[in-house]
């Protein structure tokens, strides 16, 4: 069995229609799933659902879907200067103006995570669990140099064993260990990645009987098209600067 992870699309559909394409040029995924973060910091939330909704991509809240759907004070997004901070809130309410009330039902809708069994719930075998941020909040950064004891803090919140894997994004930057022979697997970003390369990523992950696969993907997208729609929303070319140098924001 195989899936394509997709998440933190952050409202940029030509990011998302790149990623939707070079997996149906592959034509070997067997289900597509967001881990959620799907609208902020770009033009085109709506756009952006209505791609998942046509194409029945199933998948979970990040923090931004949940914020905005609850009209939460912030959207939940870690600052680490008062320049990003300001950022934040600025994303924040243009967000909460752009989407739709049908963008809004959807988002409220998404659940916190998804439990897989890959390759069937009729005997013991893999499983998969998708969240954004961590098992317990979607708030929190599970970053790549966490150590081994978070990890299985981790996994034991949501019972995992040898074999089984825990998804997520939020971070933006792509990453896979494994601790316990459990697989930690951070899918980067679609649509606003932070790990200094500009294009889409995403991550394909296959469960076979005896071995299970990850495969990190990078894709060009229409940047231009996405730049051009950040400036015609008013939004700061500082969001035009991260977008261009994958996550370099300008000082």
């Amino acid at each position: 069995m195989r899936y394509a992870l997709i998440s933190d699309i952050h409202a940029n559909v030509q990011a998302l229609d790149a990623v939707l394409a070079d997996i149906d040029a592959r034509g070997d995924v067997d289900a597509v799933y967001h881990l959620g973060d799907l609208v902020g910091y770009s033009s085109t939330p709506n756009e952006v659902v209505e791609r998942l909704r046509a194409r029945a991509i199933a998948g979970i809240a990040g923090n931004y879907d949940s914020t905005v759907a609850t009209d939460y004070r912030h959207c939940g997004c870690k600052s680490e200067s008062v320049r990003q901070e300001e950022l934040a809130h600025i994303s924040y309410e243009f967000t909460r103006g752009a989407v739709s009330p049908a963008t809004k039902r959807y988002l409220a809708g998404l659940p916190f995570s998804l439990d897989l069994r890959p390759l069937g719930g009729h005997a013991s075998g893999p499983r998969l669990v998708l969240v954004h941020g961590t098992p317990t909040l979607n708030t929190v950064y599970f970053t790549e140099d966490r150590p081994d004891d978070f990890c299985r803090k981790m996994a034991a919140s949501v019972g995992l064993k040898a074999g089984d894997m825990l998804a997520f994004g939020h971070t933006h930057k792509p990453w896979h260990r494994q601790v316990d022979d459990i697989h930690f697997v951070n899918t980067g970003s679609v649509g606003r990645p932070k790990d200094g390369d500009w294009r889409a990523g995403y991550v394909r992950v296959t469960f076979g009987a005896s071995a299970t696969a990850v495969e990190f993907v990078r894709v060009p997208y229409a940047i231009e098209a996405t730049v051009a729609g950040v400036r015609a929303a008013g939004l700061p070319d500082d969001f035009v600067t991260f977008l261009q140098t994958g996550g370099k924001p300008s000082a």
